[in-house]
């Protein structure tokens, strides 16, 4: 069983602007890059959430890391259900959309949807080559429901990413209700998705309870949220950092450091990623995770 520890990207704005995690020395991506796999052993790739990556980068990133090292990365945000801007797209993409302005999946021109598809993948192919990719990670919208329309598009996702493995993200407390948590599982288990474990902010529509449970037999994902629940449906838009300013407190990071222990029994790799972006947080809690994780032996 291994458990790697990590955080949801490594060029966070604020992360970088707080001065506190990367040495002074460390001002170029390849450094920041170097300096964050010296530390951890996982990362996600945040950013091919918000665009899809040049396999070049990808590549870049495989060398600039250690041969053991792991990388998660996010979906692109259209195949999730999330608005797009076409300013995101690549130019050849943005001149067939013409003067669209927001796009949706669903609204997307079957051809442009499978051109997507086929270069995300390809944008991944160097981190599968070099044997540096983890799983490809869904988190769908809040307005995404446990309902038939839902299922088909969660199942549609995965089957785009034959031969990837596919972390499943909920953001609607519909699908692990008491009265459809099985029933979802059961739906991961089928489609061999990876069931992420999550612990966030609790009370809300779009809060999941943290359900530790597997749905696959090689991964687990945990992913932190942080317990802010004044900022997680702040009005105004709140940036992530915002969201999820949230500074786990020790006791509360020994509590994880025992549920993922006991996860990990269950698999073959356990991925801990600490999503609570605001600064360093994330990066000091994680590693605060790490030398409890050694303590334990």
């Amino acid at each position: 069983m291994a458990i790697l520890v990590g955080t949801a990207s490594w060029t966070d704005k604020t992360l970088i602007d707080c001065g506190r995690f990367y040495p002074k020395e460390a001002k170029t991506p390849e450094a920041r890059l170097r300096y964050y796999a010296s530390i951890f052993p996982l990362v996600e790739i945040d950013s091919s959430y918000y665009a899809i990556p040049d396999p070049v980068t990808a590549q870049h990133w495989v060398e600039r890391t250690p041969e053991a090292f792991t990388f998660n990365a996010k979906a692109f945000r259209l195949f999730t259900g999330h608005q797009t801007d076409p300013k995101v797209m690549h130019k050849d993409i943005k001149e067939a959309l013409g003067t669209t302005k927001t796009l949706y999946y669903r609204s997307t021109p079957p051809e442009i949807r499978a051109e997507l598809w086929r270069r995300f993948i390809d944008a991944l192919a160097p981190l599968r080559i070099g044997g540096k990719l983890g799983l490809v990670h869904f988190q769908f919208p809040p307005w995404l429901l446990c309902n038939p329309e839902g299922h088909a598009h969660v199942e549609h996702c995965v089957e785009m990413m034959e031969g990837h493995t596919v972390s499943i993200e909920f953001r609607h407390r519909s699908w692990l209700d008491e009265a459809h948590r099985a029933g979802t599982l059961d739906f991961l288990r089928e489609m061999n998705a990876v069931h992420t474990i999550v612990d966030g902010p609790q009370g809300f529509d779009n809060s999941v309870p943290m359900l530790v449970e597997t749905t696959h037999p090689d991964y687990a994902l945990v992913r932190l949220h942080g317990r802010n629940t004044e900022t997680y449906n702040a009005r105004g838009a709140p940036s992530a950092a915002e969201r999820f300013d949230y500074d786990y407190p020790d006791e509360e990071i020994r509590e994880l450091v025992v549920e993922a222990l006991r996860i990990a029994y269950r698999v073959r790799n356990t991925h801990i990623i600490f999503n609570n972006c605001d600064e360093d947080k994330g990066q000091r809690n994680g590693i605060s995770f790490l030398k409890m994780l050694l303590a334990h032996g």
